[in-house]
């Protein structure tokens, strides 16, 4: 219940970042909302502009105020936004309700993958923490066979159809809503925050479900203990020590992975629609089509390549995984830009590439959400989420953006190229810095701030 209560953002943000995508045509059309080229690629920014600063908001106020409360109000946050935007007039509206979808995801970031990492045991907390942020691209599927149902119908006129695409994630979220209200809060948090009673209750009763299940009624007593004292809230001072000076390899190996995997990803991302309707002539009614083989390929790759980074280890998986996908990326381009590539061959490359670049950026998620203590991992990953998106996302679909409006092939192909390289970098980063963390617990890899003297 937990993976599928919390992993499900991911699905939502998969949702989202693909719907502009697949209704490019429709919202360039007057049917839509006239957009141009620059117009979708600036939207995109502007999506990605409110998840930074969603991300630092709600990411402090869930270490503060703890996981479940959170992604609670981070999701209602996030529906009622998407719900929005299907009522858009103009560009001005339509980029205003994008921005505050953004924030709901953002910090939605920050409160489920803390939690996730909280509750799920090391043994496998690598291929989990892989395969929920692998769910993004069932979402991306969901919205490309949306669009392309919605737009291909003769029930639907095409100026309500694109509306009807954007309500689809606000019913989803609702339903997520209420089912998130049966899942505990992280006992991990409670513990620091002095909130034992409620911890033991949370934990016996994940205890007695285990036991039951293995037919027993008692499980083996725990071996290993830490003396923590009552945090209520890290003041800022402590952050800037941990992350700065502390744990200041580990920083530069978390913004480095987030901002790398950022630009590759949303650059390609937010603009494959725009590629296949100037380049390849697809018509904007069957852009869900292509789109969903890029999702299935996306996800099919944490599925099968997960398991790895818990058995041969975070660092060469991270590390091959990177510099693979810069490698196949800059191959396509160069094939992209000598005309050697048909709308399918384009989509069956795509697919393969990010077969493998899934992976490497669900890793970076995993890297961050590891690597620093208890008290701040949430602010951690809304942090180097909002410096990597900010770094290597926010300007990555407005410039690509424009790089497609010129219709040439050149500049596109370096444009390419710079996100191959960005891959490749993030690569070598983590194979000097990578931190091993497969199989062991998150104290065992950064003790809490609570097992110290305060500063």
């Amino acid at each position: 219940m937990v993976v599928l209560a919390l992993g499900v953002t991911w699905l939502l943000d998969g949702l989202e970042g693909n719907l502009a995508g697949s209704l490019a045509g429709i919202l360039k059309s007057p049917e839509g909302l006239s957009l141009t080229d620059a117009d979708l690629g600036l939207a995109g920014s502007i999506y990605l502009m409110g998840s930074v600063l969603g991300a630092l908001v709600f990411g402090y106020a869930t270490d503060r105020l703890g996981r479940k409360k959170l992604f609670s109000l981070t999701l209602v946050v996030y529906l009622s936004a998407t719900a929005a935007t299907a009522f858009s007039w103009n560009f001005a509206s339509f980029a205003f309700f994008r921005a505050i979808t953004g924030a709901g995801i953002g910090g939605e970031y920050a409160a489920i993958n803390s939690a996730i990492d909280e509750l799920i045991p090391s043994r496998v907390r690598g291929r989990v923490d892989l395969i929920v942020n692998g769910t993004f691209w069932i979402g991306a599927a969901i919205g490309a066979g949306a669009s392309l149902i919605l737009l291909n119908t003769t029930l639907i006129p095409p100026a309500f159809a694109w509306r009807f695409a954007f309500g689809i994630g606000a019913v989803i979220g609702l339903g997520v809503l209420l089912l998130r209200q049966h899942l505990p809060e992280s006992p991990r948090w409670l513990m620091v925050h002095g909130r034992v009673r409620e911890a033991e209750t949370t934990v016996d009763a994940i205890e007695r479900g285990i036991a039951e299940s293995r037919g027993s009624r008692t499980l083996p007593p725990a071996t290993d203990t830490i003396v923590i004292t009552k945090h209520e809230h890290t003041p800022w001072r402590e952050i800037w020590h941990a992350m700065i000076h502390e744990h200041r390899r580990r920083s530069i190996l978390g913004f480095t992975l987030m901002v790398t995997q950022a630009f590759f990803y949303n650059a390609v991302l937010f603009t494959y629609g725009l590629v296949l309707l100037r380049y390849y002539q697809v018509p904007a009614p069957r852009l869900g089509l292509y789109l969903i083989p890029l999702a299935f390929g996306n996800f099919l790759g944490p599925l099968f390549i997960g398991h790895l980074f818990d058995t041969v280890g975070r660092k060469p998986m991270i590390a091959g995984t990177y510099i693979l996908s810069g490698v196949l990326l800059a191959i396509t381009s160069w094939l992209f830009r000598a005309g050697l590539l048909t709308v399918f061959t384009q989509a069956l490359s795509w697919s393969v590439i990010f077969f493998v670049a899934s992976s490497a950026a669900s890793s970076a998620y995993l890297t961050v959400s590891e690597i620093f203590p208890l008290e701040i991992r949430a602010f951690a990953i809304a942090l180097f989420y909002t410096c990597g998106t900010f770094a290597g996302g926010v300007g990555g679909p407005a410039l690509f953006g424009y790089l497609v409006g010129t219709g040439s092939r050149e500049l596109l192909f370096r444009g390419y190229l710079g996100g191959a390289f960005a891959m490749i970098l993030g690569g070598v980063v983590e194979a000097f810095l990578g931190v091993k963390a497969e199989g062991l617990s998150l104290e065992a890899i950064t003790k809490p701030l609570a097992t110290r003297e305060r500063r």
